[in-house]
């Protein structure tokens, strides 16, 4: 196990350190690897940075405590992120390319070359606070996987995960990231192909599988019992909810600065091609472990679900593909970390402190002191990874994605009104969540809607006053 173990985090860690040779040593080569980046690469890096370690820790634990119904996270996931990438992700490539800005901040805030240095240094330090938030429950799966399987104690997965992280970092920039999020991509839905295959082959079979799935009371109801509102209306919010989720990801900084590296914006098709067909069989194949793994372990009233896929590799299968489970996990968790980390970085560089930082050594310094902060948040923070990456996904694209979406579909607005939008979104989820109604309905539905809502609202009334406005240009976007 530990071979195998090390080889695959070796293996990892050579491609990154690779990377370095490409190197071109400046700001845009770090943060968007010049924008050279072919489409495969593109999809794959996009991919293992979605499909973190809240995929094999986090989304298979709820999967194994809700059942069935689990189904919509995945559906609903998938929609929204197509059907956001159908109007955002080449008007987001176009307009980096046009304004030459290297962080997300940066291209929200200068879109049509406005210049609005307020509203970059609130989206910098509202992407730096939950970015690394973000990056914490990454480094905690990492640790979750390690204590399960080798009994380390939960601080030790962590801080290699967050050591492995600054070699990539620290190497090549964004472009390491992207290299070995590609090599951990193939090794992830590998992990979890041979994890189900395993746990199929233990069942018997897939239709005695599924037999000892209904046999558990209530487990593959389509919906959960404890819904907002009862019937149609409890469920359909249920399934939007989750819509919106996967909407939610062009609200996350680390996740979109992937197809901003794209070399040619020609190629953006290709590269969704890759990102959705290794999306959606990743994701298939992750829900139906976690509930499968309801009938393979145990229940018992102190059992932590997140712990299912680690518990579940080390029942079922030898010791060398229980090595590579566990470097799946990992492989989940850095490719992730390291995008976070690097988007942290460029927050902190080009968009929060004053005047324009260049020294890559400076660049690099930083994504060392980010990653520094997010293992401290890991070691002391006590939340679930499941509740740290939604509550950071949720904040994200309540704050970003209203903002995004419209200036895709073609309108431009004052400064001010941007910022408010911004804060209103932002403030709606966090609401939300602090109720504890985002147990009955996911948090960003309401924070992106309020956020669109005010900004079409406020537009309307400028125009109504008789205050010019720019007019809305879509088209060269």
């Amino acid at each position: 196990m530990l071979i195998s173990f090390a080889l695959c985090l070796l293996g990892f860690v050579l491609v990154g350190a690779a990377s370095a040779w490409k190197s071109r040593g400046t700001k845009q080569d770090y943060y968007l690897a010049s924008a050279s980046v072919k489409p495969w690469l593109v999809g794959l890096s996009a991919v293992a940075t979605n499909n973190s370690g809240y995929m094999f820790i986090g989304v298979i634990g709820y999967t194994y405590s809700q059942g069935l119904s689990a189904v919509w996270l995945m559906i609903g996931w998938i929609s929204g992120d197509f059907l956001a990438s159908l109007y955002v992700h080449k008007r987001l490539r176009n307009a980096a390319g046009n304004n030459g800005e290297v962080s997300y901040a940066g291209v929200l805030s200068n879109w049509h070359g406005q210049n609005f240095v307020g509203l970059q240094r609130l989206i910098g330090v509202i992407s730096l606070l939950f970015l690394l938030t973000y990056a914490a429950a990454q480094l905690m799966a990492g640790g979750k996987a390690l204590h399960v399987l080798l009994g380390w104690p939960l601080w030790s997965g962590a801080a290699m995960s967050a050591l492995f992280v600054c070699i990539y970092c620290y190497s090549g920039g964004i472009r390491a990231s992207i290299w070995t999020d590609a090599a951990q991509s193939i090794v992830m839905i590998v992990a979890m192909a041979v994890l189900l295959t395993a746990a199929v082959s233990h069942l018997g079979g897939i239709q005695p599988a599924i037999e000892q799935l209904h046999s558990v009371p209530g487990y593959m109801n389509w919906m959960p019992e404890d819904l907002l509102f009862p019937g149609v209306l409890g469920a359909l919010l249920f399934v939007v909810g989750w819509l919106f989720a996967g909407l939610s990801v062009i609200g996350q900084p680390h996740v979109m600065v992937r197809f901003m590296t794209l070399n040619n914006n020609a190629n953006m098709r290709q590269a969704k091609t890759w990102y959705y067909l290794w999306f959606t069989a990743f994701y298939c194949m992750a829900t139906a472990v976690g509930l499968l793994a309801k009938i393979l372990l145990s229940d018992t009233g102190n059992f932590d679900a997140e712990l299912a896929l680690p518990t579940m590799a080390q029942a079922l299968l030898p010791g060398v593909w229980v090595g590579l489970i566990l470097a799946g996990i990992f492989a989940a968790t850095m490719s992730t970390a390291d995008s976070l980390v690097l988007s942290c970085s460029a927050a902190l560089t080009h968009d929060i402190l004053p005047g324009n930082i260049e020294r890559v050594s400076l660049l690099k310094l930083s994504s060392v002191i980010v990653t520094g902060l997010a293992l401290a948040l890991a070691v002391f923070n006590k939340q679930s990874v499941f509740g740290m990456v939604v509550m950071a996904w949720s904040g994200l694209a309540s704050a970003f994605a209203p903002l995004l979406l419209m200036y895709c579909l073609g309108f431009r607005f004052s400064e001010r009104l941007a910022i408010a939008a911004v804060l209103i979104g932002f403030s709606v989820a966090l609401l939300w969540r602090a109720l504890g109604w985002h147990n009955y309905v996911y948090e960003g539905f309401p924070g992106i809607v309020m956020g669109i809502v005010f900004l079409l609202a406020g537009n309307a009334i400028k125009n109504f006053s008789g205050e010019k406005l720019p007019e809305a240009s879509g088209t060269s976007q």
